[in-house]
């Protein structure tokens, strides 16, 4: 499917315009949904299901270290301290930028709390880099920290 989109673009057609069907999702609305997936991974604490979300050598730049962590390993020790936490993310404002064909830079605000005390937390902000490899949008780098101030 991926190699027909392509092929489509290069001679100007749209899917939507040559198969009948559901219409094809773009780079921005999968990489939209890499992080929606995050999002719900995150929630539900569970961190094999968020480590597969990363590229083998994805780097991340969490909200709470001080440290880069480069690779499955490190961002699985990373994100260690999740499962079980209760833990939630709120998504509250993302933009998506679609570079190429297979790289799109995601940014925006989340805010992180806990599931028995929603309406205490902390306000961060993050940009994501999702790559398609392999034939699947992963995120291959990953940062994270605290947000200062409010908006304007």
């Amino acid at each position: 499917m991926r190699v027909l989109r392509v092929v489509l673009l290069l001679i100007g057609l749209s899917a939507g315009s040559v198969l009948s069907g559901p219409a094809f999702a773009g780079p921005a609305e999968d990489a939209d949904t890499v992080v929606g997936t995050w999002v719900a991974a995150f929630n539900a604490n569970d961190v094999e299901a968020l480590v597969r979300l990363y590229t083998a050598d994805a780097t991340l730049l969490g909200t709470s270290s001080p440290v880069l962590s480069e690779g499955t390993a490190a961002i699985h020790g990373y994100f260690s301290r999740l499962a079980g936490s209760g833990n939630i993310v709120t998504l509250r404002e993302m933009r998506t930028v679609v570079v190429g064909e297979d790289v799109v830079l995601v940014t925006g605000f989340y805010d992180f709390s806990q599931r028995a005390n929603p309406a205490r937390g902390a306000a961060a902000r993050f940009t994501m880099l999702i790559v398609y490899r392999g034939e699947r949008w992963l995120i291959a780098h990953h940062h994270s920290s605290p947000r200062t101030g409010q908006p304007q």
